[in-house]
């Protein structure tokens, strides 16, 4: 989660990112320790809509500890939330893409590519228990040219 904090500074910085907001479902690897340290809002044991309603911005920009953000992605963002679009995801760095069939036949996880949404539209889809995987899953998005490598890999 260092490596994913460290490379939102820049978005801090230029204005783009007004909050970071941890949401820990009970991990076990100090997860408080690295937040706090970074200056995050920590919330343990709350939900998404817990989450949400603590943010400041009208965007959100969901990301999965270990995920890194490619140098660009701060103006693919701003210009996106600028024309105020819909959803967006980022493109996965071309090391980290997977396989053609791989994307057509599974899935695999929503939220591995990250997710930008508008903060009304997030309220509105949310619901009790939903998490931000069930959110990005089944959304239509505009993919940023921004690049991101995935955290952890499945």
């Amino acid at each position: 989660m260092a490596r994913t904090l460290s490379g939102l500074v820049g978005g801090a910085v230029e204005g783009v990112l007004s909050d970071v907001i941890v949401i820990d479902q009970g991990s076990t690897d100090q997860t408080h320790r690295v937040a706090d340290a970074a200056g995050c809002i920590f919330l343990q044991d709350q939900t998404l809509i817990d989450g949400l309603r603590r943010a400041r911005s009208d965007w959100i920009l969901f990301i999965e500890p270990g995920a890194r953000l490619i140098d660009g992605w701060i103006d693919a963002v701003a210009a996106h939330v600028e024309r105020i679009q819909g959803p967006a995801c980022f493109t996965r760095s071309h090391a980290h893409r997977r396989p053609f069939f791989a994307r057509v036949f599974s899935p695999g996880n929503p939220l591995a590519d990250g997710l930008l949404i508008s903060k009304r539209q997030a309220m509105a889809l949310s619901a009790p228990g939903k998490s931000a995987s069930d959110l990005a899953r089944g959304l239509a998005m505009k993919r940023l040219r921004a690049e991101i490598i995935p955290g952890a890999l499945k």
